[in-house]
């Protein structure tokens, strides 16, 4: 009997040591003994951040409207603001030219870098001076692209309208004619974004081995046909990447739009979900009604990562 009332007594004992040892090794973990200098900005990140959606979410789910402050009670809240955004044509108009711009703006930089990417690894001339050329439109910001823009489309005295009458078209209105208003503003992103597209697949291209083109050349076959066949098919990776932050652009591109004219509403025809955004909220006061829009904004840019994210958790990189 004594000697089974020693093995009880020491039981929870050594259960009492194993949590000991098991809070000890917690505390112990590498996670939690950093926690100091990741804890704090990860804790401001959250709150600046997925506590801003949810406040927007809950402003999108009342009728907040001016000055008035929103009504949060549970008989108050619905989905009415999202149902009347997606009745409104000014919406829909937004929306469409929203994917226009992310589809044509994303693809034509995408197509123009490799191009030049691949020119600058075939070792032109002036190597060095065309890529600072087409790099340099990166370091600019979006206001200062839309001035030189908004002077190169000028009606009177515009570089592209002087070069229009050089060649007999006459002036067009690039930036007042709603049919290409759109195509203008594509146009000067691309020239602004196609230098990164390049620096991408420049990058890539350069880490390739020489034995590949060596192997090829060997078995009779063109630069062309190395390119396509064996090159650029490598090139699957970097073209995910640019194409995120293309896209990523693209969706910010409301900074581009006000810096053309100064005021909330763009040119006829480039008004996308960001203008019509912040137009409903600050012009007019629908704060509601802008969070919806706004709430669509992020679905749509998840859109764009929650793909990326995914090809990047299979690809092992998370």
């Amino acid at each position: 009997m004594a000697t089974t009332d020693k093995a009880e007594s020491a039981k929870p004992q050594a259960e009492e040591v194993g949590w000991e040892t098991k809070v000890r090794y917690f505390l112990n973990n590498d996670l939690v003994r950093s926690s100091p200098f990741w804890g704090i900005p990860f804790l401001l990140m959250g709150i600046a951040v997925y506590g801003g959606i949810g406040f927007n979410t809950a402003i999108s789910l009342t009728d907040a409207r001016g000055l008035t402050p929103p009504d949060y009670s549970l008989g108050n809240l619905d989905f009415e603001m999202y149902t009347q955004v997606l009745g409104s044509s000014a919406f829909i108009s937004a929306a469409q030219n929203n994917l226009v711009l992310l589809v044509v703006f994303t693809t034509i930089c995408l197509l123009l870098g490799l191009f030049l990417a691949i020119l600058l690894d075939q070792g032109i001339r002036y190597n060095n001076t065309v890529q600072t050329i087409y790099l340099l439109p990166m370091a600019l910001s979006f206001v200062i692209t839309a001035q030189v823009w908004l002077w190169m489309y000028n009606y009177d005295f515009g570089v592209m309208n002087i070069i229009t009458r050089a060649i007999g078209i006459g002036p067009v209105d690039w930036i007042g004619n709603p049919s290409i208003a759109l195509g203008s503003v594509i146009f000067a992103l691309i020239w602004q974004f196609s230098g990164y597209t390049m620096v991408v697949y420049l990058a890539g291209l350069r880490s390739l081995p020489d034995d590949q083109f060596e192997a090829a050349h060997v078995d009779g076959a063109s630069t062309l046909k190395t390119y396509i066949r064996i090159i650029i098919p490598q090139m699957k990776e970097a073209s995910v990447s640019a194409a995120v932050v293309l896209m990523v652009f693209a969706l910010k591109a409301f900074t581009f739009l006000y810096a053309l004219t100064g005021r909330y509403r763009p040119p006829n025809g480039t008004d996308i979900l960001a203008t019509l955004m912040v137009r409903q909220a600050f012009k007019l006061g629908k704060w509601a009604y802008s969070a919806a829009i706004a709430t669509y904004l992020l679905l749509l840019a998840l859109g764009v990562i929650a793909p990326y994210l995914y090809y990047q958790y299979r690809q092992g990189s998370l």
